[in-house]
C-alpha cells in the first residue's frame, strides 16, 4: 500500500495525514473484496524496514493501527472480516499488540473474508524464521532432513494455512517486491498502478482484477 507520504506531500500534510487518508482506502478495499467474492486479502501494513523510520511517524503508525483495529473491528465482526496478523508481532507495542490479540480473537469464527495484516514483516525474515525451526525439529529428530521439500517450507512460514496469493497489486509505480512474501509470490500475477494509495478506490480494484482476468496463467508450462 504505497504512496501515502508522497500523497500528503502533495497536498501540503504532515506524512501521518496520509496514513490516516490510507485507512479509508483500507475500508473500500475489504468491502470490494467482500462483494466480489474474493477469499484472501493480505495487506502489507508495516515491513520490518519501516521500523528505521523518524520515530515520530512509527509512534503515529502505531497509534493509526491501534485506532482502525479498536474502531473497525466491530465492524470487522459484522462483515463476517476473519482477521490475522503475519510478522515478527512481538516487535509491536504492547498497547498494539494486545488491540491486535483483541481484533483476531474476536472475528476467529467468521468465514466470508480472510484479511491478513503483514506487521513488522519482511520476506527474507520470514524464510529465516521458518529455516530455524525446520533445523531445530531436524536437529532434534522430528523431522528427516531427507524429507524436507516445499510442502514443509511452506507450512513454517508464517502464512501456514493460508493459500499463495493469485495476484500481487502494487500502487504508486513501484516496480519492486519490497521483500513481500517471496517465497509465496513465485507465481503470482503483478498488477502495478501509478495511483497513490489513498486513492485506490473500488473501481480500481475491480479494474485491477479484470487486467489479471486477461492473462493466461501457464505456471512454467506452454
Amino acid at each position: 500500500m504505497d504512496g501515502n507520504g508522497r500523497w500528503a506531500r502533495e497536498r501540503g500534510l504532515p506524512r501521518r495525514e496520509g496514513h490516516r487518508a490510507g485507512a479509508e482506502s483500507v475500508r473500500e478495499v475489504v468491502e470490494a473484496c467482500k462483494e466480489i467474492g474474493i477469499k484472501f486479502l493480505t495487506l502489507y501494513a508495516f515491513s520490518s524496514e519501516n521500523w528505521s523510520r523518524p520515530p515520530d511517524e512509527i509512534k503515529a503508525l502505531m497509534e493509526l493501527l491501534e485506532r482502525f483495529l479498536r474502531k473497525k473491528t466491530p465492524e470487522m465482526h459484522k462483515q463476517g472480516v476473519r482477521l490475522h496478523a503475519i510478522g515478527r508481532l512481538e516487535a509491536l507495542p504492547d498497547t498494539c499488540r494486545s488491540e491486535l490479540d483483541l481484533a483476531i480473537a474476536k472475528t476467529s469464527s467468521n468465514t466470508d473474508l480472510d484479511l491478513v495484516l503483514a506487521l513488522s514483516y519482511g520476506g527474507r525474515e520470514e524464510i529465516v524464521d521458518a529455516v530455524r525451526q525446520i533445523a531445530s525439529k531436524a536437529a532434534s529428530a522430528d523431522l528427516d532432513p531427507e524429507g524436507i521439500g516445499n510442502d514443509t517450507i511452506s507450512e513454517h512460514l508464517y502464512t501456514s494455512g493460508i493459500p499463495d496469493p493469485d495476484l500481487l497489486l502494487r500502487t504508486s509505480g513501484e516496480c519492486r517486491l519490497s521483500n513481500f512474501l517471496l517465497w509465496q509470490i513465485s507465481y503470482a500475477e503483478i498488477v502495478i498502478t501509478n495511483k497513490f494509495w489513498p486513492d485506490f478506490r473500488k473501481a480500481d480494484l475491480h479494474e485491477a482484477i479484470a487486467e489479471y482476468a486477461r492473462r493466461h496463467r501457464r505456471f512454467g508450462a506452454i
